[in-house]
């Protein structure tokens, strides 16, 4: 299939599916767990940006990333500066900053593994936070200038995370505030 193809299906279709090598993957549903911490990181990125022109999409937002391999949908996307388009459906997001992926089991190696070594692809893309469902604990990586990605864990409620591509600080307290962990 092509992404064209893709494109046209996915923009009539019910559920959402994901793009990849030329074929169409059904999204898997979310628990509560995964959903409140996808609305807490939205909610705190939204009350930064405020008076900034930054954006945070949720997940109902496609990332496009090396252009015939993967169409994404992130948990949470973040953009400071113009957000561009693939076409005037403004649905298709080509300049992410931040990209932010909530970890289940089905997904985590996925998203550490195939689906990052696209998002690399994406010129614009200064970081990938993985953030875990089941247990807390965020990994942060960042571009740096020669290209090397580097890897900041986190794991304790006082720790915070300086996301620099969007200039915010993210509290581990605050992700995962009203998220029933295993103990």
């Amino acid at each position: 299939m092509s992404p064209e193809q893709y494109l046209e299906i996915e923009r009539q279709a019910e559920r959402k599916s994901e793009f990849r090598d030329g074929e169409m993957f059904a999204m898997p549903g979310a628990n509560q767990d995964h959903s409140q911490v996808v609305v807490s990181v939205a909610s705190e990125l939204h009350r930064q940006f405020r008076s900034r022109h930054c954006c945070v999409y949720l997940c109902e937002m496609r990332v496009r990333a090396n252009p015939t391999r993967l169409y994404a949908y992130p948990d949470v996307v973040a953009v400071c500066g113009e957000s561009r388009f693939l076409d005037d459906e403004r649905d298709t997001l080509l300049n992410p900053n931040l990209l932010v992926e909530v970890l289940s089991p089905s997904t985590e190696a996925y998203d550490r593994g195939r689906k990052f070594e696209q998002y690399k692809t994406l010129e614009s893309l200064r970081e990938y936070l993985l953030i875990a469902s089941d247990r807390m604990h965020v990994d942060l990586y960042t571009r740096q200038p020669d290209g090397r990605w580097l890897l900041t864990s986190a794991d304790k409620p006082e720790d915070s995370l300086a996301l620099e591509s969007v200039d915010a600080q993210l509290t581990l307290a605050d992700l995962y505030e009203n998220v029933e962990l295993a103990a």
